[in-house]
């Protein structure tokens, strides 16, 4: 199922079998394979902190019918109620406002 990640980045190991897309330009693309590599993408935090500058990636795995896949992807987000997610100062302004309202991360799960 497609989705977003609600984490700020997220970094993913894979076993070098095609699977990841992501949503780009209004198709769905294939993500290489680069041995020794590992796949990163912007999550809907730093989405939020950037007043949308940065996007979170619309994403979806695929299942392979020859071959097994395998990726372990960690999370890295902030603590659940401590935090007030919201655009930093840095990046409103008169003419770009606030895009996105402050809420902590629980309230945006």
């Amino acid at each position: 199922r497609a989705h977003t990640d609600v984490s700020a980045l997220t970094f993913i190991l894979h076993n070098m079998v095609p699977g990841l897309q992501l949503f780009y330009e209004g198709k769905w693309i294939t993500a290489k394979c680069v041995p020794n590599s590992i796949i990163m993408h912007i999550g809907d935090t730093v989405e939020i902190l950037s007043n949308g500058k940065y996007k979170s990636i619309l994403h979806r795995g695929l299942v392979n019918k020859e071959k097994v896949r395998i990726s372990w992807a960690a999370f890295c987000e902030p603590p659940k109620e401590k935090i007030i997610l919201k655009p930093l100062p840095e990046t409103v302004s008169e003419t770009e406002p606030a895009r996105y309202p402050p809420r902590t991360f629980s309230q945006h799960i």
